[in-house]
């Protein structure tokens, strides 16, 4: 039988919290994000109030609902049970982050291996061909597109790069320090991680104004422009969320949370931030350097 370190009665179950109105709340909140979203799209110029209400109610209920979790966690709330539900439940969601930028990837391999040397043969193989003077070259915006210059691999996409990769080290460093027991070394590498992602995000964006401004490469530049946006700036927000997790770890850790047995707030943020440099490879390699 289980013992709950917070009340010191017998606990032979899995931890059940007490009924909660933040579900409710949240959604309302994303409803309100939603409709504001919509209402600005169709011109309302309510919309975008709207809008910051939704998302004002969305931070209420983030920074509520996780500092009850994390509140019951060090409580002692949690045990063995909860530990292995948290880890599945973490693993679950990279693998739908997995599957929502294979398809993305996917989309890119379609329009670049098929459907854009298809078009471009047409003459070829059919005789006739709906764009006369489409090449059917990588990159191209398509046959009606307007002109621009593709985005190198060797400026800023590498020095992104070579941060992503510095980041995975210095979070390994940081996990290193907790199971040692050496929490300035731990502060100290998650402060470096937060560091190194926010100075790709600031790179990231001086990347996309000398794009728009100077190569002519807009999410209006046809196929490629809307593959490379799509690609980067998904990734980019999920370095955001990463970022902003680590934050959170980081003062955590200076509070004196987690020790080397129980850290899987940590450790879940570690695997995030990992899978992250792992999709950044595959996307240098196959957007910006292929």
């Amino acid at each position: 039988m289980k013992t709950s370190a917070a009340h010191g009665a017998p606990r032979d179950h899995y931890f059940v919290p007490q009924p909660s109105l933040y579900p409710v709340i949240l959604s309302g909140g994303m409803f309100l994000l939603a409709l504001g979203f919509i209402q600005s799209i169709n011109g309302f110029l309510l919309g975008r109030w709207v809008m910051l209400g939704g998302f004002a109610v969305i931070l209420y209920v983030l920074f509520g609902w996780f500092g009850k979790v994390i509140g019951e966690s060090q409580s002692g709330a949690y045990r063995d049970w909860e530990d292995r539900s948290f880890r599945y439940g973490m693993i679950w969601f990279i693998a739908t982050e997995v599957m929502f930028f294979a398809a993305f990837f996917g989309a890119l391999f379609y329009v670049r291996i098929i459907s854009v040397p298809v078009l471009g043969g047409m003459a070829e193989t059919h005789g006739t061909s709906l764009w006369p003077d489409f090449s059917g070259t990588w990159p191209t915006s398509g046959p009606k597109g307007t002109p621009f210059t593709p985005m190198g691999a060797w400026g800023i996409p590498a020095l992104n790069t070579a941060l992503l990769l510095s980041s995975g080290a210095t979070v390994t460093w940081a996990h290193w320090a907790l199971l040692r027991g050496r929490r300035t070394q731990l502060n100290l590498g998650l402060a470096a991680t937060i560091l190194l992602g926010a100075t790709f995000l600031g790179f990231q964006a001086w990347e996309y104004h000398h794009a728009y401004s100077e190569l002519g490469l807009t999410m209006g530049a046809g196929v490629y422009g809307a593959t490379f946006f799509m690609l980067t700036g998904f990734h980019g927000f999920h370095v955001t969320l990463g970022t902003v997790m680590l934050l959170v770890i980081l003062l955590r850790c200076l509070s004196g949370h987690f020790t080397a047995e129980r850290h899987f707030a940590f450790e879940g943020v570690a695997w995030y931030w990992h899978f992250v440099d792992v999709v950044w490879l595959i996307l240098f390699v196959f957007v910006y350097w292929l």
